[in-house]
């Protein structure tokens, strides 16, 4: 039977006034983010005519950019939100590497945990652009997991990191491009729970079932289905919501997270503690580009957990966050003065 519960926790003036203060002392908390660091490239132009040597466009470009990627990204959210943020990955030791490095330290964040190694190459994400529309992504990487060597490098870094100073939350995003290997994730979650530091996670598939006992557990519609072998027939929703439901008491029961935040895209969040299991609806917005949109999502949600916001109200404010960066191209952070106002505008339900 299907047990998610769509009325409950009515947004209220005091749910409202805590999510804004929380948002507003972000300042206050210093954040370390774990994860895997990338590039995101992109060329920019127009397309007005196809190729005469085969039926594929023709971009004229005019622009390149590149930014921070991937747990890169997040990071760069959680700054934008006010946090201090470490920052801690894995980079090729070549230019794409030092110039990522340079750019967080550019942007006023601590890269004292990124390791740079001799045999891997930084990940870039090349996304070929006309008009805010895809045409092409193009990736260079090496994505398979660190070696035990560079394992134990990379868990020393952060070993020395977290005894320097103090954190009030370790956010791991995994975009499944190796920096995150089994032995980096066991001892990362070994090194969280004796400093008792709450640690939130957005997964991906190939280590799925590694993180367990966190407090926040982020997967996505496609890593929950994937991580767990779930079957339903696309369309049919009624089969989907029960093989959600039955997913989620069963990720709840073995992999015992405190929380579990799973974004559905389209059709908004569903969120699962161990005494409530609640979807929220999405809020309606012109979506012009998706990526990113899942990095803003744990960056805000962990700004609150960490100064104690309740999951299904931190869950309201990180959906409308994801929404209002897929109103903008390319990948790009959260706006704090946008992000306040319209957590103002929310309806207030009695």
């Amino acid at each position: 039977m299907d047990t998610t519960n769509t009325t409950q926790n009515a947004w209220s003036p005091e749910d409202c006034d805590r999510a804004i203060a929380a948002l507003q002392n972000a300042d206050a908390l210093r954040i370390l983010v774990v994860g895997d660091l990338m590039v995101d490239a992109y060329l920019l132009g127009r397309v007005d005519r196809i190729s005469p040597e085969a039926p594929v466009p023709i971009l004229r470009a005019s622009q390149r950019e590149r930014r921070p990627g991937g747990a890169a990204n997040v990071a760069l959210n959680l700054k934008a939100l006010g946090a201090a943020v470490t920052v801690g990955g894995a980079i090729g030791n070549d230019q794409d590497g030092k110039d990522l490095q340079q750019a967080l330290e550019d942007q006023g964040m601590d890269t004292d945990a990124v390791v740079a190694l001799k045999d891997r190459r930084t990940t870039v994400k090349t996304r070929v652009m006309s008009g805010g529309q895809h045409l092409l992504r193009v990736d260079e990487e090496d994505d398979g997991d660190l070696n035990a060597e560079d394992s134990q490098q990379f868990l020393e870094q952060l070993a020395s990191v977290l005894a320097a100073r103090p954190f009030d939350a370790i956010l791991i995003e995994d975009y499944d491009k190796g920096a995150l290997s089994p032995t980096v994730i066991e001892g990362l979650l070994r090194m969280a729970r004796e400093r008792n530091i709450p640690v939130t996670v957005d997964p991906k598939f190939r280590h799925f079932d590694l993180y367990r006992g966190v407090a926040l557990f982020k997967p996505n519609l496609k890593e929950l289905r994937d991580g767990l072998g779930l079957l339903w027939e696309d369309g049919d929703e009624g089969a989907m919501n029960r093989a959600l439901t039955e997913g989620l008491n069963r990720l709840q029961a073995e992999w015992n997270p405190e929380n579990v935040l799973l974004t559905l895209s389209e059709r908004g969040v569903r969120v699962k503690t161990r005494t409530e299991d609640v979807q929220q609806p999405a809020h309606p917005r012109e979506i012009l580009d998706v990526s990113g949109a899942g990095d803003t999502v744990i960056a805000v949600a962990t700004v609150l957990l960490a100064q104690g916001v309740e999951a299904w109200s931190l869950a309201q404010v990180a959906n409308l966050a994801g929404g209002l960066v897929c109103e903008k191209p390319g990948v790009v952070p959260i706006d704090l003065p946008t992000l306040l106002a319209e957590v103002r505008r929310l309806p207030i339900q009695a």
